[in-house]
Parts: C-alpha cells; sequence; structure tokens
C-alpha cells in the first residue's frame, strides 16, 4: 500500500536488545547507549524527543523543531503541554 500525503512516515522503533536496532543516540550526561527515546509532539504542536537513560537514570527532553536541537527545561515542557482554555 502506498503511503498518502496525509499519512505520517513510519519512524523506526529503536531496541535495547538487538544491537542492529538501536539507534544511534546517547545519554548526554554518561554517553552509555542504554536509553529509551521517544519522539512526540505537545499540545502546543511543538515535536520533542524524550531520552531516559537506564544506567544514570538522566532525563532529557529536547525540541526537535529546529536545526540545533536545544534541551527544553521540564517546566516548559509542562507549560507546552497544557491544553488552551
Amino acid at each position: 500500500m502506498a503511503r498518502t500525503s496525509s499519512q505520517p512516515m513510519a519512524v523506526p522503533l529503536g531496541s535495547l536488545t538487538q544491537a542492529g536496532a538501536r539507534l544511534d543516540i546517547t545519554c548526554a550526561e554518561c554517553d552509555s547507549e542504554r536509553v529509551t527515546h521517544l519522539a512526540m509532539t505537545l499540545t502546543d504542536g511543538t515535536p520533542v524527543e524524550f531520552v531516559s537513560c537506564h544506567r544514570c537514570e538522566h532525563k532529557t527532553w529536547v525540541d526537535a523543531s529546529g536545526v540545533q536541537h536545544r534541551e527544553l527545561p521540564v517546566a516548559s515542557v509542562l507549560d507546552k503541554t497544557r491544553k488552551p482554555r
């Protein structure tokens, strides 16, 4: 089945157990490759990536909308997830 413009592009899933399926993402704190990586769009439309390290438990939210990925403070992420009233 062909993808239409209204269908989102498939994002490959990573794996902690299968080296061939891992993405080249490491922890910003300890450089471990054992991370959980989630890409999502917040309520306000901001594309972000969440990375959680299994070794040191460091968690990072990154703004994925620009050319340079910049880390976001948790308070900023929470503000962006609130529904407008």
